[in-house]
């Protein structure tokens, strides 16, 4: 078998192991800590700048069509499950560890929110950073895998780029 397709597989496989412990990762945490933030009426300070807290996104990104329950329900399980298929395709034509890793940790983080949204109807953020009266929004660990995993792809897209256009 040429090296190239061993190598091939062994980065689909990196990407895929990425996946998976990022959605243990992920709903271990949530139900972790829903447990916990529930059990405190909703909000945990934990330090000057942060806090756990319960919040349920029913949108997307900061809370964006959570006007549209069924919608978002359905329709961004939908979305976020077609574009993992997506995802799926170019990991299995990456030729970098870097790329793989980040394929894995978006795929890892659309898919742990699925789960969310599926069980609960919304997805479960409780980390909670702020700073001189801002407040950033509630985010969970899905969410970081999937911020880390897209600038993993730009990252890999400027230190990796084997095209030499003119």
């Amino acid at each position: 078998m040429p090296e190239t397709a061993a190598g091939s597989r062994s980065l689909v496989g990196l990407g895929l192991v990425i996946c998976g412990v990022t959605i243990i990762l992920d709903q271990i945490s949530k139900w972790v800590f829903l447990d916990i933030v529930q059990s405190a009426n909703g909000t945990i300070e934990v330090t000057g700048f942060f806090n756990l807290v319960m919040v349920w996104n029913r949108g997307v990104s900061f809370g964006m069509f959570s006007d549209h329950a069924e919608l978002g329900r359905w329709g961004l399980s939908g979305l976020a499950l077609a574009i993992t298929i997506g995802l799926f395709f170019w990991l299995r034509k990456v030729g970098h560890w870097m790329l793989a890793m980040a394929l894995g940790l978006v795929m890892g983080g659309a898919v742990g929110n699925v789960i969310d949204r599926v069980r609960f109807g919304a997805v479960f953020d409780f980390l909670d950073l702020h700073a001189a009266g801002y407040h950033w929004p509630a985010f969970n660990v899905a969410d970081s895998a999937i911020v880390v995993g897209v600038g993993l792809i730009l990252l890999d897209g400027l230190l990796n780029n084997t095209d030499k256009a003119a």
